[in-house]
C-alpha cells in the first residue's frame, strides 16, 4: 500500500521536551549503536569536504539533543581530523538535564585509529572534561600507545583491524551503552559489516550537492539490512529520519 507519507511532525514547533521525546531510549540498561548522519538529497556526505555545510539549525538540535542522551560518542580519527573537533564538551543546560535523568554530566569522547595518527596535546585530549578514549589495534606503534595513554584510556580491540564486538564489549563493561557514532562512513561501514549498528538518525538536507562526495557508509560489503521507520521531522525542508533495526534482525541472536 502507497499512502501520502509518513505522518509529519514540523520540528520547528516542537519544544526540546517533544523534540527528545522523538529520540527516546526505551532501554538504558540494553546496548544500542545509534549512528547519527547528514546527507543531501543526492546522497552526498559532505559539502567542500566537510558535513557542517548540510547541516542546519533543525538538524543542530538533534545533533546536540543525540549527544545529550549518549553514553559514549563514537567518531573515526580521520572525522575528528576533517571536520575539526575540539574537546568534547555539553553545554550547561545540558548537564542539568543528564543530571535530573541519573546520567553522569558529560558522555565520553571515543576516537577510532588504528594508526593513531592524532596529536595527544590536542584539545580533544587535554580540555576533555572526562578522559576521552582511544581505540586502536595491537598493530598500532607501541610509542603512540603509550604517549595517549597519559591523556586518554587506550583500548586495543583487535589485532591489524578494528574489532567490533570487542570495543562495544569494553564500553559495556565500563557502563557505557548508548553509543552514538558520528562518523565517518568509514566507520560506519565497520560498525555494519558486524552487524552492529541499531540505529540510523539520518538528516536530508534540500540540496543538490553533485560531486564527487562520499555516501554515509563506505568500505562495508553489500548486503541488504532492513529498517524500520520510526519517525519523520521537517523543518524547511530538511528531513529527519529515525530508523530503527528490524526486531528480525537482532544482532544478539546473529553472535
Amino acid at each position: 500500500m502507497i499512502s501520502r507519507g509518513w505522518p509529519l511532525r514540523d520540528a520547528a514547533v516542537l519544544d526540546d521536551g517533544q523534540l527528545a521525546a522523538c529520540y527516546a531510549i526505551n532501554d538504558r540498561n540494553t546496548q544500542s549503536v545509534r549512528v547519527n548522519f547528514v546527507a543531501s538529497i543526492d546522497g552526498a556526505v559532505t559539502e567542500h569536504g566537510l558535513s557542517g555545510g548540510l547541516s542546519g539549525h533543525a538538524d543542530k538540535r538533534v545533533f546536540d539533543l543525540l549527544r545529550r542522551l549518549s553514553d559514549v560518542i563514537l567518531v573515526g580519527a580521520g572525522t575528528v581530523r576533517a571536520e575539526g573537533y575540539g574537546a568534547m564538551r555539553l553545554d550547561p543546560a545540558s548537564v542539568q538535564l543528564r543530571r535530573a535523568s541519573g546520567l553522569t554530566d558529560q558522555p565520553v569522547f571515543a576516537i577510532v585509529s588504528g594508526t593513531l595518527r592524532l596529536d595527544p596535546e590536542s584539545a580533544v585530549f587535554t580540555g576533555a572534561p572526562v578522559n576521552a578514549i582511544v581505540v586502536t589495534v595491537g598493530a598500532s606503534s607501541r610509542v603512540k600507545k603509550e604517549a595517549f595513554s597519559r591523556v586518554a584510556d587506550v583500548l586495543v580491540c583487535g589485532e591489524e583491524r578494528l574489532d567490533v564486538n570487542v570495543m562495544l564489549d569494553a564500553f559495556a563493561k565500563r557502563g557505557l551503552r548508548q553509543v552514538l557514532c558520528e562518523g565517518g562512513p568509514t566507520l560506519f561501514g565497520t560498525l555494519l559489516d558486524a552487524d552492529r549498528v541499531d540505529e540510523l538518525c539520518l538528516t536530508i538536507s534540500p540540496l543538490l550537492e553533485a560531486g564527487g562526495a562520499r555516501r554515509i557508509v563506505a568500505g562495508a560489503p553489500e548486503k541488504a539490512r532492513r529498517m524500520l521507520l520510526h519517525h519523520v521531522l521537517v523543518s524547511d525542508g530538511t528531513l529527519m529520519l529515525r530508523y530503527l533495526r528490524a526486531p528480525c534482525q537482532n544482532h544478539a541472536d546473529l553472535r
